[in-house]
């Protein structure tokens, strides 16, 4: 198991806020010999720790601006039920986010759509048309001043 200490959560941090930084870069700002820091690197990528790098796009700039959470509740709580919809919803290319949760609903949606059109097509015709779904509950996003999803 890789030590969790100080650098190595450093070394998190840092690729958190730049997944392309080289391991030069990165060993420099950690405080660590290059070849230290690419080790580290690979026991947290080993670990499972650190699960992967991806792009950061903007949705706005591809068409995809209109961004919703989606409270669903669903009327059956079986196993079936939420498999079903949990199809539906990796099937629905809309839905980004598709979260299991507890309290009095079942499901938490991240939704982008490119206008409240499209956002309404899919309400109606992906969500409306579930057997399973009896609540639903948007919520638009007006802006995003804090948002440290990579």
């Amino acid at each position: 198991m890789a030590k969790f200490d100080s650098i190595n959560h450093r070394i998190l941090q840092e690729l958190s806020s730049d997944g392309r930084i080289s391991n030069l870069e990165l060993a420099d700002r950690v405080g660590l010999s290059p070849s230290a820091c690419l080790r580290r690197v690979q026991d947290l990528e080993r670990e499972g720790i650190i699960t992967g790098y991806r792009a950061v796009l903007d949705r706005q700039a591809m068409g995809s601006g209109f961004v919703t959470y989606i409270g669903v509740g669903l009327g059956e709580h079986t196993k079936e039920a939420q498999k079903a919809f949990e199809r539906a919803m990796d099937a629905a290319s809309e839905v980004v986010e598709c979260h299991n949760i507890t309290g009095t609903i079942e499901y938490l949606l991240r939704v982008e759509c490119p206008d409240l059109p499209s956002y309404k097509r899919f309400h109606t015709d992906i969500l409306g048309t579930s057997p399973y779904v009896t609540a639903i509950t948007t919520y638009v996003v007006m802006g995003s001043p804090k948002d440290l999803r990579a």
